[in-house]
Protein backbone atom coordinates (compact mmCIF):
# COMPACT_ATOMS: atom_id res chain seq x y z
CA UNK A 1 0.00 0.00 0.00
CA UNK A 2 1.42 3.17 -1.23
CA UNK A 3 2.24 6.11 1.57
CA UNK A 4 0.06 8.90 2.04
CA UNK A 5 1.79 12.36 0.11
CA UNK A 6 2.84 14.53 2.51
CA UNK A 7 0.65 17.92 2.59
CA UNK A 8 2.18 21.15 2.57
CA UNK A 9 0.46 24.34 2.72
CA UNK A 10 1.12 28.08 1.66
CA UNK A 11 -0.50 30.56 3.14
CA UNK A 12 0.20 33.96 1.08
CA UNK A 13 -0.58 37.46 0.32
CA UNK A 14 0.39 38.99 -2.92
CA UNK A 15 1.74 41.97 -1.18
CA UNK A 16 4.46 40.19 0.22
CA UNK A 17 7.84 40.00 -1.90
CA UNK A 18 8.94 36.97 0.43
CA UNK A 19 5.71 34.77 -0.16
CA UNK A 20 6.45 35.25 -4.02
CA UNK A 21 9.95 33.90 -3.33
CA UNK A 22 8.42 31.39 -1.07
CA UNK A 23 5.58 30.25 -3.42
CA UNK A 24 8.29 30.37 -6.51
CA UNK A 25 10.60 27.86 -4.68
CA UNK A 26 7.65 25.76 -3.49
CA UNK A 27 6.21 25.53 -7.51
CA UNK A 28 9.45 24.10 -8.02
CA UNK A 29 10.26 21.39 -5.60
CA UNK A 30 6.68 20.35 -5.42
CA UNK A 31 8.00 18.22 -8.42
CA UNK A 32 11.11 17.01 -6.96
CA UNK A 33 10.00 16.36 -3.51
CA UNK A 34 7.01 13.61 -2.77
CA UNK A 35 4.20 16.35 -1.72
CA UNK A 36 0.81 18.17 -2.38
CA UNK A 37 1.40 21.98 -2.36
CA UNK A 38 -1.73 23.31 -1.30
CA UNK A 39 -2.31 26.92 -2.26
CA UNK A 40 -3.74 28.97 1.34
CA UNK A 41 -4.74 32.58 0.20
CA UNK A 42 -5.05 34.38 3.34
CA UNK A 43 -5.12 38.21 3.73
CA UNK A 44 -2.10 39.57 5.54
CA UNK A 45 -3.30 42.22 7.54
CA UNK A 46 -5.62 40.26 9.13
CA UNK A 47 -3.05 38.01 10.57
CA UNK A 48 -1.05 41.21 11.93
CA UNK A 49 -4.21 42.54 13.23
CA UNK A 50 -4.50 39.24 15.22
CA UNK A 51 -1.51 38.68 16.58
CA UNK A 52 -0.44 42.51 17.35
CA UNK A 53 2.39 42.36 14.49
CA UNK A 54 3.84 45.18 12.70
CA UNK A 55 4.60 46.05 9.02
CA UNK A 56 8.55 45.56 9.15
CA UNK A 57 9.08 48.81 7.00
CA UNK A 58 8.30 50.47 10.56
CA UNK A 59 11.87 49.73 11.82
CA UNK A 60 14.00 52.25 9.52
CA UNK A 61 17.51 50.00 9.91
CA UNK A 62 15.23 46.74 8.95
CA UNK A 63 13.36 48.69 6.05
CA UNK A 64 16.73 49.53 4.74
CA UNK A 65 18.11 46.09 5.17
CA UNK A 66 15.15 44.63 3.43
CA UNK A 67 15.75 46.46 0.53
CA UNK A 68 18.85 45.09 -0.05
CA UNK A 69 18.09 41.20 1.09
CA UNK A 70 14.60 41.47 -1.20
CA UNK A 71 16.86 42.46 -4.20
CA UNK A 72 19.94 39.71 -3.35
CA UNK A 73 17.16 36.97 -2.64
CA UNK A 74 15.34 37.51 -6.30
CA UNK A 75 18.79 37.38 -7.55
CA UNK A 76 19.20 34.14 -6.32
CA UNK A 77 16.10 32.45 -6.95
CA UNK A 78 15.83 34.09 -10.10
CA UNK A 79 12.51 36.16 -9.40
CA UNK A 80 12.27 39.56 -10.80
CA UNK A 81 11.26 41.25 -8.13
CA UNK A 82 11.90 44.80 -8.44
CA UNK A 83 11.58 46.75 -4.44
CA UNK A 84 11.80 49.95 -3.95
CA UNK A 85 11.51 52.32 -0.74
CA UNK A 86 7.75 53.32 -1.69
CA UNK A 87 6.69 49.84 -2.45
CA UNK A 88 7.67 48.97 1.25
CA UNK A 89 6.22 51.71 2.58
CA UNK A 90 3.18 50.92 0.57
CA UNK A 91 3.17 47.36 3.36
CA UNK A 92 2.27 49.77 5.91
CA UNK A 93 -1.46 49.96 4.21
CA UNK A 94 -3.72 47.16 3.99
CA UNK A 95 -4.58 47.77 0.61
CA UNK A 96 -4.13 43.97 -0.78
CA UNK A 97 -7.55 43.06 0.24
CA UNK A 98 -9.21 43.59 -2.93
CA UNK A 99 -6.43 41.46 -4.83
CA UNK A 100 -6.95 38.51 -2.47
CA UNK A 101 -10.87 38.60 -2.31
CA UNK A 102 -9.78 37.71 -6.32
CA UNK A 103 -8.04 35.75 -5.85
CA UNK A 104 -10.16 33.78 -3.07
CA UNK A 105 -12.78 33.88 -5.72
CA UNK A 106 -10.44 32.22 -8.21
CA UNK A 107 -9.80 29.20 -5.33
CA UNK A 108 -13.33 28.85 -5.21
CA UNK A 109 -14.27 28.65 -8.81
CA UNK A 110 -11.66 28.25 -11.63
CA UNK A 111 -8.64 26.68 -9.27
CA UNK A 112 -6.46 25.71 -12.25
CA UNK A 113 -5.82 29.33 -12.46
CA UNK A 114 -4.65 29.94 -8.79
CA UNK A 115 -1.22 29.54 -9.21
CA UNK A 116 -0.85 31.77 -12.28
CA UNK A 117 -3.01 34.30 -10.80
CA UNK A 118 -1.50 34.92 -7.68
CA UNK A 119 2.19 34.88 -9.80
CA UNK A 120 1.01 37.92 -12.20
CA UNK A 121 -0.43 39.73 -9.15
CA UNK A 122 2.97 39.93 -7.78
CA UNK A 123 4.48 40.41 -11.10
CA UNK A 124 2.62 43.54 -11.30
CA UNK A 125 2.85 44.55 -8.29
CA UNK A 126 6.70 43.86 -7.40
CA UNK A 127 7.93 43.50 -10.88
CA UNK A 128 5.61 46.51 -12.77
CA UNK A 129 3.28 48.44 -11.01
CA UNK A 130 1.15 48.87 -8.03
CA UNK A 131 -1.66 45.71 -7.94
CA UNK A 132 -4.27 48.54 -7.08
CA UNK A 133 -4.41 50.48 -10.05
CA UNK A 134 -8.70 49.94 -10.66
CA UNK A 135 -8.13 47.51 -13.46
CA UNK A 136 -5.52 45.21 -11.63
CA UNK A 137 -7.77 42.10 -11.28
CA UNK A 138 -9.16 42.19 -15.11
CA UNK A 139 -5.63 42.93 -16.56
CA UNK A 140 -4.01 40.16 -14.13
CA UNK A 141 -6.73 38.08 -15.36
CA UNK A 142 -6.37 38.26 -18.93
CA UNK A 143 -2.66 37.71 -18.76
CA UNK A 144 -3.28 34.22 -16.92
CA UNK A 145 -4.92 33.01 -19.48
CA UNK A 146 -8.50 34.16 -18.70
CA UNK A 147 -11.71 35.35 -20.60
CA UNK A 148 -12.81 38.36 -19.98
CA UNK A 149 -16.09 36.68 -19.58
CA UNK A 150 -14.78 34.29 -16.63
CA UNK A 151 -12.86 37.85 -15.32
CA UNK A 152 -16.12 39.68 -15.41
CA UNK A 153 -18.14 37.56 -13.43
CA UNK A 154 -15.35 36.83 -10.36
CA UNK A 155 -15.15 40.64 -10.24
CA UNK A 156 -18.92 40.33 -9.60
CA UNK A 157 -17.89 37.71 -6.43
CA UNK A 158 -15.26 39.37 -4.75
CA UNK A 159 -18.28 41.62 -2.85
CA UNK A 160 -19.90 38.78 -1.88
CA UNK A 161 -20.47 37.24 1.23
CA UNK A 162 -19.10 33.56 0.51
CA UNK A 163 -16.16 35.05 -0.74
CA UNK A 164 -15.39 37.70 1.97
CA UNK A 165 -16.42 34.26 4.45
CA UNK A 166 -13.98 32.12 2.90
CA UNK A 167 -10.88 34.45 2.91
CA UNK A 168 -11.59 35.34 6.52
CA UNK A 169 -11.65 31.46 7.15
CA UNK A 170 -8.16 30.89 5.41
CA UNK A 171 -7.08 33.41 7.65
CA UNK A 172 -8.33 32.27 10.98
CA UNK A 173 -6.64 29.05 9.70
CA UNK A 174 -3.00 30.66 9.14
CA UNK A 175 -3.27 32.38 13.09
CA UNK A 176 -4.86 28.96 14.49
CA UNK A 177 -1.66 27.43 13.03
CA UNK A 178 0.36 30.12 14.70
CA UNK A 179 0.96 32.24 11.53
CA UNK A 180 2.02 36.17 12.65
CA UNK A 181 3.19 36.87 8.96
CA UNK A 182 3.92 35.51 5.91
CA UNK A 183 4.82 33.29 3.89
CA UNK A 184 3.29 31.18 6.40
CA UNK A 185 4.48 27.20 5.81
CA UNK A 186 3.06 24.39 7.32
CA UNK A 187 3.84 20.51 6.43
CA UNK A 188 1.71 17.78 8.27
CA UNK A 189 4.12 14.81 8.68
CA UNK A 190 3.47 11.58 10.40
CA UNK A 191 0.44 13.04 11.84
CA UNK A 192 1.76 16.01 13.07
CA UNK A 193 1.66 19.90 11.78
CA UNK A 194 4.95 22.11 11.18
CA UNK A 195 4.63 25.73 10.84
CA UNK A 196 7.37 27.17 9.31
CA UNK A 197 7.87 31.59 8.62
CA UNK A 198 9.49 32.72 5.55
CA UNK A 199 10.87 31.68 2.40
CA UNK A 200 14.68 30.61 2.95
CA UNK A 201 13.81 27.96 5.32
CA UNK A 202 13.72 25.08 2.04
CA UNK A 203 16.62 22.92 4.59
CA UNK A 204 14.81 22.91 7.34
CA UNK A 205 11.35 22.01 5.54
CA UNK A 206 12.98 19.16 3.52
CA UNK A 207 14.70 17.71 6.97
CA UNK A 208 10.99 17.71 8.65
CA UNK A 209 9.03 16.13 5.94
CA UNK A 210 12.18 13.69 5.38
CA UNK A 211 13.09 14.98 2.11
Amino acid sequence: MAAARKLVELFYDVVSPYSWLGFEVLCRYQHIWDIDLRFRPAFLGGIMVATGNKPPGMLPKRNEYMLKDIKRMGKYYQVPIKVTAEHLQGLLVPLSLGAMRFITAIDMTQPQFLEPVSREFWVRFWSQVSIYKPNSCSFVAAQAGLSSEQAQKLLEMVSSPAVKNRLRATTDDAVKYGAFGMPAVVAHFNGEQHLIFGCDRIELLASIIGE
